[in-house]
């Protein structure tokens, strides 16, 4: 069984069904009925047209689904329209399912669970496993979340913008379960830029692209984070690189700068080190400056004034630190490092314990605590 290629093909099913005049929460559900039955029967007599066999399915469990509703006389025109097996129709209605998935009315998590079902084709175990929560909690969340978008006209115009931060979402979740939502994102974002031409899909997909090609050299042994000066440079994926770099480019030529693209120049400039030394961080204090200029983050600031630090020394960082609100996440490991790095090692050390407590994860956790052990051996007995 091929479930690349069923995964593949759900979200075109399913808006085969919504164009169709299909409730949306009723055909999602529809297609994956169709997508169990494709397992159990497609091994044994698998189809000439998978599309139009899943079509065909989907829509005989659609029809079957709404004869137990009251609006009969609306089922009835629908069965009476039912068409008859065949070739499915050619119009791609993908683009249109992921600005559904992210339209604005959904919390940011409901936006990224119902476009991993919807889009992505997972089930909801998988994703409750990759999001750490019981599979109830999770299909409450989704039914809520299909609910929430039944009523929106299909044809309605959606924004990129939106449909991009819910894919960044889903790749920063990293790995968890059985699902890779890194590399899942990687595959929608690719599906996405078939679907749009537009510089920031491209953009987003060359950031996640370069990202994922230090994967492999982000943690030790033991679980514990490898920082990306210490990384060791030849486990990073060259292929991924060079792709990321090549789709950045073409991005880039367009001259329609947005946030992706200059997050993606700045990942690209690592990258392109042989060596952290040798980081052109120079180049990459210009990109951040782009990139305030485009978002005005804060989380952009904190990563500026880390490049500030590597490019003008440590004072010059801290001066740049010195402006962002102290409750800043990773703020105070910022701060840390720089303290390090300005030969302050008793509030460099005070500072990694302090930001130790407030890290988001355990890897996070662990690591900055090792480094206020480090710093306060170095210091010896005090």
């Amino acid at each position: 069984m091929n479930e690349a290629l069923l995964r593949g093909l759900t979200p075109s099913v399913l808006g085969v069904l919504v164009r169709r005049g299909a409730d949306f929460a009723v055909a999602e559900d529809a297609v994956q009925d169709a997508l169990v039955e494709a397992v159990r029967v497609w091994p044994a007599d698998p189809p000439r047209d998978a599309k139009g066999w899943l079509v065909t399915v989907a829509w005989r469990k659609f029809l079957d689904a709404t004869r137990s509703d009251t609006a009969r006389r609306r089922r009835e025109d629908l069965v009476d329209e039912e068409p008859a097996p065949g070739p499915a129709s050619a119009v791609d209605d993908t683009l249109q399912l992921y600005f559904l998935c992210a339209h604005p009315s959904l919390t940011p998590s409901s936006a990224v669970a119902l476009t991993l079902r919807a889009v992505g084709g997972l089930t909801t175990r998988q994703i409750a496993q990759a999001y750490l929560v019981p599979e109830a909690t999770m299909a409450q969340r989704i039914s809520r979340a299909k609910r929430t978008v039944s009523g929106v006209r299909f044809d309605q115009p959606g924004d990129v913008a939106t449909v991009l931060r819910v894919l960044y979402l889903v790749f920063n979740e990293g790995y968890s379960g059985d699902v890779d939502l890194s590399a899942e994102a990687i595959r929608l974002t690719r599906q996405l830029a078939a679907a749009i031409d537009h510089p920031e899909v491209a953009g987003l997909l060359a950031l996640m692209l370069l990202h994922h090609a230090r994967r492999a050299a982000r943690t030790a042994p033991d679980g514990s984070l490898v920082p990306l000066a210490e990384q060791d440079r030849g486990r990073w994926d060259t292929a991924s690189i060079a792709e990321g770099v090549e789709v950045l480019q073409t991005a880039l030529a367009r001259d329609r700068l947005g946030e992706y693209q200059a997050q993606a120049a700045v990942a690209a400039l690592h990258a392109d080190a042989p060596t952290a030394e040798e980081t052109d961080w120079v180049q990459i204090v210009e990109w951040y400056d782009e990139l305030a200029r485009l978002t005005d983050s804060p989380v952009v600031r904190l990563n500026r004034a880390v490049a500030v630090g590597q490019a003008d020394g440590p004072r010059a960082g801290l001066a740049a630190l010195a402006a962002l609100d102290g409750s800043l996440p990773r703020r105070t490991a910022v701060e840390a490092w720089l303290r390090e790095r300005d030969g302050d090692l008793g509030t460099a050390a005070r500072l990694y314990a302090e930001a130790a407590g407030k890290a988001p994860n355990l890897a996070e956790r662990d690591h900055l605590t090792r480094q206020a052990a480090r710093l306060n051996a170095r210091r010896g007995p005090r």
